[in-house]
């Protein structure tokens, strides 16, 4: 299936669009939440001053900065999900790549994530736009107290699912780690900022939270600048006129460069491909010099230190995330703006959390966390900023919720959607005509006709007793929809017409039964006849029965239809099992399935 199949596509949309409506209303209400809780913030801080009582105090600069930055990519990776492509191009697009070096039981977790998505694409797809979305305002909306700590340890959570089932680990266990193509992982950062929002507001109020942060970003660039500089890795090297093999930052930039996107960029980012491939010793020393000297600046923690540190850091950071990185979310399947940006706003945080301390006043304290000093129900009585807080940050999570509950469904659902075989084998047909009279044997010498399948929904198909390939398959769809109608499958006859005019006996019906596990499915029959009855079926329902030359096996349309209990002909399906993968089986059973249930007795 190609990235921008039309039905995917429009099924993605149409979900999108129905959940939007719900999101919209959510967003309304945040809207209004908002707006009363900053003139209630306002009305309260004015009587305080009307009282000469101490005014709440700000909530901490560096917390400030984290919440709002790290909420505004969430929102930005949400829009990101929105994109077409992501149904059919994350898991073959993003994630396999991700794992592709990465050791067995990397890709094994990873795989856990390829299969929910490539089983459910349309669902995986528009619950992560609202699951991120979702996470972005409950960080801006809930600025202070208890609300505000969830939302960071929801963002802490929700970027380690990605950072390992996404990011495969940010590709720490796989060769070829560098902090130029991202190293350890976007998400990573995401969840480090989710955590430090997390924590009590009390914790702010010392430079030693932020003395720990630089430190710990500080020895992080250490250690990327010694792997930077490790030799035998490539990065050392361009490519010269007599050595035909590209350095590693090379090969990378000039993948970067083919990526669809704005010719100015990819003008300006094979430029640097040349530009290393000439001087890729140079470049590389000049990466290894500037991290190396922005990690001891770090770690000292010396202010006068710090603030040049932190320009280098964000000039490199700007240039990796133009030239190396190629901005990370171009391409159809981007799904972040890769790691450049999170860190430069993480740097800052720690920064700004050693320069600029809060100071937590008992006012602010109780303000912000009355729980601690009175009851819930006093400050939902007393405190119209506590209640629009929580209103506000209820709306976020139920966003959020929209997303979490239908994938984590579709998580246990062994079945793949329906719409995968749609995809390959297009939408069934409607139709409204009276199955065709006929009488055949089943398997078992009994005669079955169209009349004595009245008061059953019947799915229909032809096949080839004697063929290897499609036909086996097409059973196994059957069988697949018989299990999945659970206790209704007594309702349902599931029917096989013999497809070949050279082997139709009940010898070969049987064998093919035995074969396909078939034999005990109460509710199966394989119908066969004389060669004038069958090829009466055959030309009825375009089935187009012809001998391959040279073999017993026959070509044959790849039909199935579905018929309700007055043994009239609802739906028309294209059968075809495409390439034969198990999503793809378990996928058209589905649609058998869910075709006749409607169509089962009452």
């Amino acid at each position: 299936l190609g990235t921008h199949n039309s039905t995917v596509v429009a099924a993605f949309q149409s979900l999108l669009l129905r959940e939007s409506l719900v999101g919209i209303a959510i967003l309304a209400l945040l809207a209004i939440v908002w707006n009363l809780q900053r003139a209630a913030q306002l009305r309260r801080a004015q009587a305080l001053r009307l009282l000469g009582e101490e005014a709440v105090s700000a909530e901490p600069a560096a917390r400030r900065w984290l919440r709002v930055v790290f909420g505004g990519l969430w929102l930005f990776d949400g829009f990101l999900q929105a994109q077409a492509s992501m149904p059919l191009g994350l898991a073959t697009g993003v994630l396999q790549p991700a794992a592709s070096s990465s050791p067995p039981w990397v890709q094994s977790l990873v795989h856990i994530a390829v299969r929910t998505w490539s089983d459910h694409p349309v669902t995986a797809a528009a619950s992560a736009v609202w699951i991120q979305v979702g996470i972005g305002l409950l960080l801006l909306v809930a600025p202070r107290g208890r609300w505000s700590e969830f939302a960071g340890a929801v963002s802490a959570l929700w970027g380690l699912v990605v950072w390992v089932f996404g990011e495969a680990f940010g590709g720490i266990f796989a060769p070829g780690l560098t902090w130029l193509f991202g190293a350890p992982g976007a998400a990573l950062f995401y969840v480090v900022a989710g955590v430090l929002v997390a924590l009590p507001e009390a914790r702010w109020s010392s430079p030693r939270l932020g003395r720990g942060i630089l430190a710990s970003l500080g020895v992080f660039y250490l250690a990327m600048a010694i792997l930077q500089a490790w030799p035998g890795r490539g990065f050392w090297q361009g490519q010269s006129h007599s050595n035909a093999t590209a350095g590693t930052l090379t090969t990378m930039v000039r993948g970067m460069a083919a990526t669809p996107q704005p010719s100015v960029l990819s003008h300006f980012v094979a430029s640097f491909a040349s530009l290393d491939a000439t001087h890729g010793f140079g470049v590389n020393l000049v990466v290894v010099v500037a991290l190396a000297a922005i990690g001891a600046a770090l770690c000292i923690g010396r202010r006068e230190l710090l603030f040049p540190a932190l320009v280098l850091n964000a000039l490199l950071c700007a240039a990796d995330w133009v030239l190396v990185e190629d901005f990370g979310f171009l391409g159809g399947v981007g799904t972040d703006p890769n790691t450049m940006v999170p860190l430069v706003g993480l740097c800052v945080g720690g920064y700004l959390a050693l320069t600029r301390p809060a100071a937590v006043t008992a006012v602010a304290t109780a303000d912000e966390h009355g729980a601690t000093v009175a009851s819930w129900r006093k400050n939902l009585a007393e405190r119209p900023a506590f209640v629009l807080r929580s209103l506000a940050a209820l709306g976020a999570l139920a966003l959020t919720l929209l997303g979490a509950l239908p994938v984590a469904a579709a998580s246990l659902n062994p079945v793949a959607d329906p719409i995968l075989t749609e995809a390959i084998d297009g939408t069934p047909s409607p139709s409204d005509t009276p199955l065709l009279p006929f009488r055949l044997e089943d398997q078992d010498g009994r005669v079955v006709t169209a009349a004595s399948l009245r008061g059953k929904a019947v799915a229909l198909t032809f096949l080839d007793p004697v063929c290897t390939t499609d036909c086996p398959l097409i059973a196994q769809e059957f069988r697949q929809a018989d299990a999945l109608l659970g206790s209704r499958a007594g309702g349902a006859e599931f029917i096989a017409i013999v497809a070949n005019p050279l082997y139709r006996s009940l010898a070969v019906t049987r064998a093919f039964d035995a074969t396909e596990g078939l034999a005990n499915l109460k509710n199966w029959r394989f119908l066969t006849g004389s060669t004038t009855q069958l090829s009466s079926l055959w030309d009825v329902y375009g089935v187009q029965v012809a001998v391959e030359s040279g073999g017993a096996m026959v070509s044959h349309a790849d039909l199935a239809y579905l018929i309700d209990t007055n043994g009239h002909v609802r739906e028309i399906l294209n059968a075809d099992p495409g390439n034969g993968t198990a999503p793809l089986r378990s996928s058209f059973a589905g649609l058998i399935a869910s075709g006749l249930r409607p169509l089962l007795p009452r």
